[in-house]
This record gives structure tokens, C-alpha cells and sequence, in this order.
């Protein structure tokens, strides 16, 4: 017999949602890891979530043609104060390398400059005519900017010469190909276990315009960990070789077969004072921040948002003219670009490069499509620990109010404009039932972009009777 007032819990019928993160990038490329302080590995997803980490890890240099992961770093910590992503660097520089041997180097008080190119380590000799310098005896050796900087030491034995012969290996960038990028969007799928975190954007700047690693980057995107959608950000070529007007890009999109949901396809490159930017590069930073505004919510579209650049420019830095004509017509073909209008350099473009083959709202609108893909991560995760637990009513009716509760909640706050998950007798049959198997159907309406709003002005002459004769 128990005797008393007793208390016991019961485990709540709803379900606190696991809301995915979004414009997450994955960036692929190249960084001079030579000179980090504290290096990745390579072909190794790792998280940087500030400036000073990406530098730490990766390097850092304004040669982007050689170091692309470079450009993005800038862009993303530097432009758009947008955080975090996740750099894979390819460059190698235990194999990718080249000897240098006996190059003169001038000093000039009581230091010389190498090329950040240069790798400090044991193949680096310093030479005093016949003499072989020692490390930290006669001679310091660091990165700085641009250069490894060989400080002769006041204590040493040729503090006063006034120049040195000096060998040492250097990394090749170009040794990293095509085709070495578009295997390395495989390593996407390691993210959620080796960082923690689920990419939704995948970039390559200086890469993505390359047939053959467009496909590669558009295939992952459809499917990471068989579970999860993202967008791959593709840059048209504008080299001489490219597109140089917006003619060509539409051709170029077409031949590339760039034609995919997953792909949001760009055209031409950005200027922004002395730096030239890769489009691909600013519109995942400008997707960041539009998503970022709105509670991490990407329902609305980056276009006519603006962007951190003072002209379009092509690949060897020629200016584009781009009236909101042609702008429109690279649009209507399926390609974002930039526009100069009423509120200065914004994107310009709601649409994937699906458009305008496939009609379908849901795969077409930039928006509408990662709304789809960021409900469908939300409810993996959220229900993932809800996996082998015993089917019964309570489950089913723990994952639909749940549901419903969070989508009433993106309804009220204008994210959606209608929602709700339901449960089907006909999409259920009972040897589904009995084999563990359970759909539900959602149903959902993101809003659209409202990209075009048009006045039907009339003169009414009404307005002159009562005016003038009232």
C-alpha cells in the first residue's frame, strides 16, 4: 500500500524541432596552406567561423588566381560579415611542389623576401657563398603577406651581407585540376560527421565554370548523405574563350547543359576597387546575409539585394554594360547576374538554372526551391531520433503535431503561406504498416518573389468634373 501524494513526468507529446542551418557554403579550391600557422589537412572539410581561423588554417594571400579558397575567405569574413563555412583545400604541398635552386636573394636590412610560393621547411638552404646558413642561428624564416621573409639574425654569422643564394622547394597550384575539384565535392559528404555541420551551398570559384565540374557540383547537391539538398553556385565563363556578352552566356548555359534545379547559374564576375570576384563567390555571402535577416530562414530571394562590387566585369577585367533589358533576358533564360538601377549593384534573378525548361514553381524560383530543401533537412533531423522506436499511435501523433506546430509557426510569420502534414490511408497501406514504414504528406506554399508589379494608369475625367465644376 502506498500512502501519500505521488509525482511522476511523462515525456512531452511535442517534439522541439531541430531547425537546419542554411547558406552553409562548402568551398573548394586552393590555399596556401604552406604558410599557415596551424594547417588543414587536405581534401579535409574543415569549419572556419571567423577571418583569423580561415587564416590560421588555410593561409592567406591576394594572389587568387593561384589560392581561389582565398577570394571567397575575403568575401565572405571580410564583405559580408557572414559566418561560418567550410573550406576543402586540394593543394598538396607535400606533392605539389617544384624545386628552386641557387636563386639570388638581395637583402636589404638584414632581410630577403621570398615568394609565399616558397616552403619553409627542411629542403630550405640559405647559403653565404660557400657556407650553409643554420635556422635560428643565423637566419629566422616566416611568412609575412605576400612573402617568406628570411631575417638574418644579429648574433649570426652574415648579419651584414647584402645578398644570399638560397634553394628551397615552392608548391604548384596549377598541379591541383579539373578533375581533382569535382571529386572533391564527394567530401561534402563527411561534413555532418567530421564538422558537425550539414552544407547547403557548394561553390569551386575560379572552378565551377568548367563543364564537367558544374555536373559534379550539381550531382551532390541533389543528394548529401542520400538525406540532404543543397544549391551548387556556377559561374558562366567569361575568359575570351567564354562568354564576353550576355548572348554568349545563353548559348554558353545551353551547350554546358546548366540546366539543372539544383544550380543557380552566374554571369559576369565582380569588381569591387582593385579585387575581381567570381559571382558565384559574392551572391553565397549576399544568400548569408539576406538568410541571416531573416532568422536563418531562406524564404526569401538574394536578387535585388546588394552586392559588394562597383562594376560587372569579365574575366580579364573588361566592363560590362548590362541595361535592365538584357539583364532581364539573362533571367528569363535562367541565369543571375548584376544590375546598376535605382538602388545601386544588386543581384539580379529568382530563378535556377532550370528555368526556362522546367515551369514548376518549386524547382524554378530560387526561394520556393531551398525553402523545399530546408523544411525537408529540418524534419531529417528532427525526426531522426524517432528512427526504431515502436510504431504506435503516440509516435504518429507526436510527429504530426510537431509538424504542424512548427509549420503554423513559419504560416505566422509570413514564411509560409500555407501549411500542414497529414497522414493517408491510401498512401499507408497496411503491408507498408507492417513493415515499419510510415508517409506523411506535407504540403506547403512558400511565397513566391515578387518579381514583377505592374500600374495600369487612366486618365479619368470624372476628376475634372468634380474639380472644376463642383
Amino acid at each position: 500500500m502506498n500512502h501519500g501524494v505521488y509525482i511522476t513526468q511523462q515525456g512531452t507529446s511535442v517534439t522541439t524541432p531541430v531547425v537546419a542551418e542554411c547558406s552553409i557554403p562548402f568551398v573548394v579550391g586552393t590555399a596556401p596552406v604552406q604558410a599557415a600557422e596551424n594547417p588543414a589537412g587536405v581534401s579535409t572539410p574543415v569549419l572556419c567561423t571567423t577571418w583569423s581561423e580561415a587564416v590560421e588554417k588555410l593561409g592567406y594571400s591576394d594572389d587568387w588566381e593561384k589560392y581561389t579558397l582565398c577570394e571567397f575567405m575575403y568575401s565572405h569574413y571580410k564583405l559580408f560579415a557572414m559566418q561560418p563555412v567550410i573550406f576543402c583545400n586540394l593543394l598538396d604541398p607535400a606533392s605539389m611542389k617544384e624545386s628552386v635552386s641557387n636563386a639570388e636573394l638581395d637583402i636589404t636590412n638584414h632581410k630577403g623576401l621570398l615568394p609565399i610560393t616558397a616552403i619553409n621547411d627542411e629542403n630550405l638552404v640559405v647559403m653565404n657563398s660557400l657556407t650553409q646558413l643554420e635556422p635560428e642561428i643565423d637566419y629566422s624564416a616566416y611568412y609575412s603577406g605576400e612573402n617568406l621573409v628570411i631575417e638574418l639574425l644579429e648574433d649570426g654569422s652574415a648579419y651584414s651581407v647584402t645578398d644570399l643564394s638560397v634553394s628551397y622547394n615552392q608548391v604548384t597550384p596549377d598541379s591541383v585540376t579539373s578533375n581533382d575539384v569535382a571529386a572533391a565535392f564527394e567530401v561534402a559528404e563527411a561534413c555532418l560527421t567530421t564538422v558537425g555541420t550539414i552544407p547547403d551551398l557548394l561553390v569551386a570559384p575560379g572552378f565551377s565554370q568548367i563543364s564537367t565540374v558544374a555536373a559534379a557540383m550539381a550531382a551532390k547537391a541533389s543528394s548529401i548523405n542520400g538525406l540532404f539538398e543543397a544549391k551548387a553556385i556556377i559561374d558562366i565563363d567569361s575568359s575570351a574563350d567564354g562568354a564576353t556578352n550576355y548572348t554568349d552566356a545563353i548559348e554558353l548555359k545551353t551547350k554546358n547543359n546548366l540546366t539543372d534545379s539544383y544550380e543557380i547559374v552566374c554571369w559576369p564576375q565582380l569588381k569591387n576597387g582593385d579585387y575581381k570576384f567570381h559571382m558565384s563567390t559574392q551572391l553565397a555571402g549576399l544568400m548569408a546575409q539576406v538568410d541571416a535577416d531573416n532568422d536563418n530562414c531562406p524564404y526569401e530571394s538574394p536578387s535585388n539585394k546588394n552586392l559588394k562590387c562597383d562594376s560587372l566585369v569579365l574575366d580579364d577585367g573588361t566592363e560590362v554594360q548590362l541595361t535592365l533589358t538584357q539583364a532581364n533576358n539573362l533571367n528569363s533564360n535562367g541565369i543571375v547576374t548584376g544590375l546598376y538601377f535605382i538602388n545601386g549593384w544588386v543581384a539580379w534573378g529568382n530563378t535556377t538554372a532550370c528555368y526556362p525548361a522546367n515551369t514548376d514553381v518549386k524547382d524554378y524560383f530560387i526561394p520556393v526551391s531551398r525553402m523545399f530543401g530546408w523544411v525537408g533537412s529540418t524534419l531529417v533531423q528532427t525526426f531522426w531520433s524517432k528512427l526504431d522506436k515502436p510504431m504506435n499511435r503516440r509516435l504518429i501523433e507526436n510527429v504530426l503535431d510537431t509538424t504542424n506546430i512548427w509549420l503554423n509557426g513559419l504560416v505566422g510569420t509570413g514564411r509560409l503561406l500555407g501549411a500542414r502534414v497529414e497522414m493517408f490511408e491510401d498512401e499507408n497501406p497496411l503491408t507498408n504498416l507492417m513493415a515499419g514504414i510510415i508517409k506523411l504528406h506535407v504540403f506547403m506554399t512558400p511565397p513566391s518573389p515578387a518579381q514583377e508589379i505592374d500600374f495600369v494608369l487612366e486618365y479619368d475625367a470624372d476628376y475634372v468634373e468634380s474639380a472644376l465644376q463642383g
